[in-house]
């Protein structure tokens, strides 16, 4: 089917809408008023239907044209996101690449991740944006992000799986919880002070502060959590893979929780836009891709 109408013409009708009136679009758009109206009436002649009724000085928009707005809307953002993908495909490699990562997905993989594509392209920038829990989403959804690690999928993406954190209940050698010789229940916890990274997302999610207790510490960055509970001053569910040289000294030990020591956060791979992603960022992402799997595969082979 051929296309009649130019986005020209779709770019009047959305300007009438917005500016309040044909006189006030024409000025937006920095043309004769009578322009602006016939790109209208050529839209409504064109498809037979009526786009606005004239109430005193102000053009509103009628039911139809309505849906007609909406759907200019977001053809306009189609042909915007269509001409920045053709520039970055004509310029190469995209000069700048905004990465929001959780927290949680292990620095050193994600440092090594961005190192093996410097050297692939070492004129690409890349802005890291070190998230927790909706942080990740909220990038997205402000589209100030072209790629994401998050733990969740915000309404409108889609993503791939990319692994499973291990969080562990843990305290100092010497907290008092380790004194008790027996297994811990969340009363047990109630006393102690319990340490907690700060979402970094608009709309916190109270819900993932998950045990009630008097006394808690709420940072904001995981590297301050594990810092406070090494000397002493709280409990704290920690990534595995954070705190294994912790571990592995004795400065930090397992809570002996009857249940829910152990949790798992699920961490996905989200491409903002996957129909326009560059190739510098389908490339980096490849990359993170073989990375974990390289790492998951490592991890079972040495268990």
């Amino acid at each position: 089917m051929a296309v009649h109408i130019t986005l020209e013409q779709w770019r009047s009708l959305i300007a009438v809408v917005d500016a309040g009136g044909y006189a006030q679009a024409a000025e937006m758009l920095f043309k004769s008023q009578s322009a602006v109206t016939y790109a209208v009436q050529k839209i409504e002649s064109m498809l037979g239907v009526k786009a606005f009724e004239i109430q005193g000085r102000k053009a509103i928009l009628t039911p139809t044209g309505q849906m007609l707005y909406r759907r200019a809307l977001a053809l306009m953002d189609e042909a915007v996101d269509l001409e920045r993908a053709a520039h970055k495909l004509s310029a190469g490699w995209e000069a700048v690449i905004h990465i929001a990562a959780e927290i949680l997905f292990p620095s050193r993989l994600l440092l090594t991740c961005l190192e093996h594509f410097g050297q692939e392209s070492p004129r690409t920038r890349v802005e890291l944006l070190e998230s927790v829990i909706g942080g990740a989403s909220d990038a997205l959804l402000k589209g100030e992000t072209d790629l994401a690690i998050s733990p969740q999928l915000p309404p409108g993406f889609l993503g791939d799986l990319l692994m499973r954190i291990r969080l562990t209940a843990v305290a100092h050698a010497d907290h008092p919880l380790h004194h008790h010789g027996r297994e811990l229940t969340y009363r047990d916890l109630r006393a102690h002070r319990h340490l907690v990274v700060r979402d970094s997302g608009i709309k916190r999610d109270r819900r993932a502060v998950s045990v009630e207790v008097d006394q808690r510490w709420t940072v904001g960055q995981i590297a301050t959590s594990i810092q406070a509970v090494s000397m002493g001053y709280g409990f704290a569910w920690l990534p595995e893979d954070h705190i294994r040289e912790e571990l592995r000294t004795g400065i930090l030990r397992p809570l002996p929780l009857r249940e829910g020591g152990t949790r798992e956060v699920p961490l996905y791979l989200v491409l903002a836009n996957p129909d326009f992603a560059g190739p510098g960022v389908r490339h980096l992402a490849e990359i993170i891709r073989k990375s974990v799997e390289e790492e998951c595969a490592s991890k079972e082979s040495s268990s």
